[in-house]
């Protein structure tokens, strides 16, 4: 099942790309918001699996917005490919990757145009995002699965400069600018790839590919990343996890690279979609 947040409502994709309106097509059983939902998972999965949907509508990809809009925790996770870890000068993570937050307010839909921060560093990050669908306190990696929504691309845009400013790092700051946190364009649920474990992901400048990766090399998958986040915390409907990068970081090039006015970033995820940000100056 793919699902959408079109205009701000939440919408069921259709086998031939079209959208049905889930409160219409449901008679009111489940409300416009895309977010909400969440916290009915379980009983929105099972009506959406025996549903007779009406036919969709046709739209366009501008028109959508991140299908989770709101979430109450944003969690990011650090150095989870190899090969990342190595361009950036850090060890693998054994046990615990680096976690961070990405603020709410920078979250956007998949088609968006984003503003360059003035004399800063503006990067660019692919990622697989989890959305989680149900509770998840001490879950083991054989279940985590079960409390996962769905998939989503994710860009986790990052202004080094702002990032690594100071005696400490600034990383929920330096990733928070406006517009720095587009997801999209449809959230997936795992049933509907075909290996939920083992997704081609990149990215493109302009058409030039800087990054390509599959998620079976993450160090820590999808299901260790929920038993080791919700060993320590309570994952909520809706959070999101940002599941790390693979090599091709602009900071992590010789020379350096960065986004500048007028590039175009196209990011994908096989099976789930495309974002695409043109950034100005």
């Amino acid at each position: 099942m793919r699902t959408a947040n079109l205009s701000g409502r939440l919408v069921i994709i259709t086998d031939d790309d079209t959208a049905v309106d889930i409160e219409h097509a449901s008679d009111g059983r489940f409300g416009p918001d895309p977010q909400e939902v969440y916290e009915r998972w379980t009983a929105f999965r099972t009506w959406a699996a025996s549903a007779e949907l009406p036919a969709g509508r046709p739209f366009s990809a501008t028109d959508l917005g991140s299908p989770a809009p709101a979430p109450r925790q944003v969690l990011a996770v650090g150095l989870n490919y190899r090969a990342h870890a190595a361009e950036s000068g850090f060890a693998v993570p054994d046990t615990l990757p680096p976690v961070f937050t990405k603020y709410v307010s920078s979250i956007t839909g998949p088609v968006t145009e984003v503003g360059l921060p003035e004399g800063g560093h503006t990067d660019w990050e692919v990622e697989l995002v989890a959305v989680v669908g149900e509770p998840a306190h001490r879950v083991s990696e054989d279940d985590a699965w079960l409390h996962i929504a769905g998939l989503t691309v994710g860009q986790d845009i990052s202004e080094r400069i702002t990032q690594l400013t100071g005696p400490a790092p600034q990383f929920g700051l330096g990733k928070s600018f406006p517009g720095f946190t587009p997801m999209g364009p449809y959230l997936v649920t795992p049933d509907a790839l075909p290996d939920s474990d083992d997704l081609e992901l990149g990215c493109s400048i302009n058409g030039e590919e800087v990054q390509k990766g599959r998620t079976r090399d993450l160090v820590f998958s999808v299901p260790a990343l929920v038993a080791r986040l919700s060993a320590v915390l309570t994952l909520l409907p809706g959070d999101v996890i940002f599941t790390g990068t693979p090599a091709g970081v602009g900071m992590g090039r010789t020379p350096q690279r960065r986004l500048a006015d007028g590039d175009v970033l196209v990011s994908h995820v096989q099976g789930i979609g495309k974002l695409c940000q043109t950034f100005r100056a």
